[in-house]
């Protein structure tokens, strides 16, 4: 991809971005005009953006001083709701008489073409302020050189100086929409109705949500249990390629990163079982593979998970796995660290899913066992972030193995009994242990603790017959079942509710 600095010499953007305009001249402000003209290009798209990034840059952000001149003409028009496109821009600098000074038509249109989107402009914006408020600290620090070197200067009115500049700094820095007390604050309507909280799920339906919007996915197990096999129909769900994984929906994607740090050559074999020469289009522009370690571990660089994907242009990127990302799971302080790199990509609209590994002394459990967050490797922290967490249970190699849903955005997944087919890729569920087949198969009808005990496979505990009510009761607000009260015990014994599939779900499938 091209970069903006890659200019011809004579237009507004031929300085390095940095700490100076040429390696000759040491103590230049520090800048990045890659950023400013991402951020003024993709406004120019995107009027919209202009209100997302207009709290982070507050005034005087741009270095260029062409820069800051287009980014107030975009302001004005945009306070007008008036379209913000080069053309737009064009005729509005010429009146203003600002047009050749920016660098003309041709650096406008050259800015509009860049490389970026709207998803990054945030990201983006905020290396702007960053680089504007080390200036601004730059500008002070050098006038306060310049008075100590005064003759007859007086430390103390010196002194004074400077902590009244650092206070203005600080009650600007934080009154801004960047500053770091409010950065991420919003009133209550807004965080309640406009974070997304009622979107649609990427995968699953609201009533059982697998993997949640704004919400990283965890997928653990073993090795061989078919973590990768399940997460790449995951993928090419999200490009388009299949329209559901497991029976239930997935919400498609722009552009998928794929972090391919563990064993990427078996990665790219489990693939090839599903692509198909059809699919060569979709696959050169909308997955992106990264092979081999990355630049750094993510709770050394929070940032680096989010720069990875603006990059890359990535609105999703897959973890494969989570112990080649971080330096090491067993630590509570880099677990945060990690989770503070998975959160500022999730704020910035990109949608995390990750493979994990469960850990060695819980990974011969007998097959029947419910697992628990706690056989999943590493601090407790790695899953605390996590939105969903799914566990495949199993032994290696084995076609038949169970998906237990331990961490859950809305209703709970399965557990499920899944097959995989290790020749083409996929994975379907066993239908002997759906709810709604197992009540249409049960003319007498079925008890919780009825449905408990088949989907466990055994004596269920309290929690498995809360959680097979749940499916029933799912079943009766759906329409494809009906309830019979139980009856309290008494002197002849109690009776137990019972659930019988309707009539319409009788006469739908049969």
């Amino acid at each position: 991809m091209p970069s903006m600095t890659d200019a011809q010499p004579n237009t507004p953007s031929r300085f390095e971005h940095g700490y100076a305009s040429s390696p000759d001249e040491p103590g230049q402000a520090p800048f990045n005009l890659d950023a400013e003209s991402a951020v003024l290009g993709a406004c120019m798209h995107h009027s919209h953006v202009i209100d997302t990034v207009r709290p982070i840059l507050g005034d005087n952000a741009f270095y260029r001083p062409a820069h800051e001149t287009i980014w107030r003409a975009m302001l004005a028009q945009h306070r007008e709701d008036k379209p913000t496109d080069p053309i737009v821009l064009t005729e509005l600098l010429q009146q203003q008489g600002d047009l050749k000074r920016v660098g003309g038509a041709s650096y406008l249109h050259q800015l509009a073409s860049a490389l970026y989107d709207a998803a990054s402009a945030e990201h983006h914006a905020e290396i702007i302020r960053a680089k504007a408020d080390l200036r601004r600290l730059l500008a002070s620090a050098v006038r306060t050189v310049q008075r100590a070197q005064e003759p007859g200067a007086d430390p103390e009115a010196i002194r004074s100086e400077v902590e009244a500049e650092m206070r203005a700094e600080r009650e600007r820095a934080l009154a801004s929409g960047q500053g770091r007390l409010n950065r991420f604050a919003k009133d209550g309507w807004s965080f309640v109705k406009e974070t997304g909280a009622d979107a649609e799920p990427l995968w699953g339906t609201r009533e059982k949500t697998v993997w949640a919007p704004g919400e990283s996915l965890m997928i653990v197990g073993a090795p061989g249990v078919g973590k990768t096999t399940l997460a790449h129909q995951v993928v090419f769900a999200r490009l388009g390629l299949q329209e559901t994984v497991l029976e239930m929906p997935v919400a498609p994607s722009r552009r998928v990163l794929y972090l391919a740090m563990d064993r990427p050559r078996q990665i790219a074999r489990a693939m090839d079982r599903r692509v198909f020469d059809t699919d060569e289009k979709i696959l050169r522009e909308r997955l992106v593979v990264w092979e081999g370690p990355l630049p750094a571990t993510l709770d050394k660089e929070p940032d680096l998970l989010a720069d990875l994907a603006a990059a890359h242009r990535a609105d999703t990127i897959v973890i494969d796995s989570l112990k080649d990302a971080v330096s090491t799971m067993v630590d509570d302080g880099l677990a945060v660290a990690f989770h503070n790199a998975r959160m500022r990509a999730l704020r910035g609209g990109v949608e995390i899913m990750e493979l994990h590994h469960q850990r060695k002394a819980t990974a011969d459990a007998p097959r029947g066992q419910r697992p628990s967050l706690d056989q999943v490797y590493g601090s407790a922290w790695i899953t605390a972030g996590a939105g969903s967490v799914l566990f495949i249970s199993g032994r290696a190699g084995d076609p038949a193995v169970t998906l237990h849903h331990l961490k859950t955005p809305t209703g709970e997944i399965g557990p499920l009994d899944v097959t995989h087919d290790h020749v083409r890729g996929t994975t379907t569920v066993d239908p002997s242990k759906d709810p709604a087949v197992l009540l249409r198969n049960a003319p007498g009808g079925l008890t919780a603790r009825d449905l408990a005990a088949v989907l466990v496979g055994g004596e269920p505990e309290r929690a498995d017959v809360e959680k097979a009510r749940r499916h029933l009761a799912r079943l009766v607000d759906s329409g494809l079942a009906t309830k019979a009260d139980g009856i309290a015990g008494g002197a002849g014994g109690g009776q137990q509710t019972r659930y019988y599939a309707s009539a319409r779900h009788l006469t739908a499938v049969g």
